[in-house]
């Protein structure tokens, strides 16, 4: 029997999905009206959000993804405030891999380096072997924890809640809006906001609403302890060229990942050991100290859409069914941006972002 733990009444708004997506865009919403976030797990941004590196750099990823970091300059110098803080990072190549090294540096507008500079900034790089560097100083590191708090207090300023342990079993259309049914209870509301990242299909199968082919991504972690022993925090997080690796300072350790994209279903994701063994055998080619054993290991899922661009509004089928999935990996740096839009085409109102841009992030690309 469904058991009611509140009577909501009926929402404005019915977020699912407590990663960043859906706080951040919660919290918009709240100011139009009232709003409820519905988080499966027991506490917010468990999966994908929970396991991000979470850097911030405005020329990095697809055209509409670099237009959204862009267009959230404003929330970044004042809702986040303190957020981010300074990183950099380094691109460098072995022998062989020029022609994407210059591909990458290019598309990104890095600053090529000497290899004594580069060394000067990270002093394990081989420089026997690594040919050539080039450096951004605009990268950040993002505290994700405290701007997931910062959207969370948004949201119950403006009278919004959260209700965890939720599980979406049902989603019924009804002439207000959608009934959805959990393990928990059973809600309404006008609109629903899909933030639920690799569940996103299936949560829109469950309302009726076509899928759009939504692919979560494996991505495996490793923690090292610093190299060495030497202070890694002022270190810029590392590429290797088409992002084949990375590896970035972390907590007074360094995280070294492949980078891979597995095909997963939507799942409570796991580091597979060969991947692992991967990342950190890449990694050695590039730095003069011996690789040692992980510390511990994650792995998170990246969702992307067919053509990984963002999906951010209205489903062409019932424009009160928004969706707010894709985020492939860019879901902090872009949320300031991509929460404002979801607001803007959900209550039909005029955006910042060219004819162009919402064009690609909208989903009637897809039907």
């Amino acid at each position: 029997m469904t058991v009611l733990m509140h009577d909501w009444g009926m929402l404005d708004f019915l977020i699912i999905g407590g990663g960043i997506a859906g706080i951040s865009s919660a919290a918009r919403l709240s100011e139009y009206g009232s709003c409820l976030v519905l988080e499966r797990e027991a506490h917010l941004a468990y999966h994908s959000s929970g396991r991000s590196a979470a850097l911030y750099e405005e020329n990095y990823g697809s055209t509409s993804t670099i237009a959204l970091a862009k267009a959230g300059r404003g929330d970044w110098d004042d809702l986040l405030s303190g957020v981010r803080s300074p990183r950099g990072f380094m691109l460098v190549c072995l022998r062989g891999e020029e022609a994407q090294f210059e591909t990458d540096r290019r598309h990104m507008g890095l600053t090529e380096l000497t290899m004594a500079e580069a060394k000067n900034l990270v002093p394990i790089l081989n420089t026997d072997d690594v040919m050539r560097a080039a450096m951004s100083t605009t990268a950040q590191d993002i505290d994700t924890d405290m701007m997931l708090q910062r959207f969370v207090g948004l949201l119950r300023t403006n009278g919004g809640q959260v209700e965890t342990n939720q599980t979406v079993q049902a989603i019924t259309k009804i002439s207000e809006g959608w009934q959805v049914d959990t393990n928990q209870g059973q809600f309404t509301a006008r609109k629903v906001i899909n933030a639920a990242g690799a569940w996103g299909d299936e949560i829109a199968k469950l309302a009726g609403i076509p899928e759009i082919g939504l692919t979560p991504m494996r991505r495996s972690v490793a923690r090292l302890a610093a190299p060495g022993g030497l202070d890694v925090q002022s270190w810029p997080m590392l590429f290797g060229p088409g992002e084949r690796w990375f590896a970035k300072a972390d907590a007074g350790a360094l995280i070294v990942s492949l980078a891979e994209e597995a095909p997963s279903p939507a799942m409570d994701a796991w580091a597979y050991d060969i991947d692992l063994a991967e990342a950190l055998a890449r990694y050695q080619d590039y730095v003069t100290e011996p690789v040692t054993r992980p510390i511990s290991s994650w792995a998170g899922l990246r969702t992307f859409a067919p053509d990984r661009n963002l999906v951010l509004g209205p489903a062409p089928q019932d424009d009160s069914f928004v969706w707010v999935v894709g985020q492939g990996g860019y879901g902090f740096f872009t949320a300031p941006a991509a929460s404002q839009f979801v607001v803007d085409m959900a209550l039909g109102h005029a955006t910042a972002l060219s004819e162009d841009i919402m064009a690609q992030l909208s989903p009637r690309r897809f039907f």
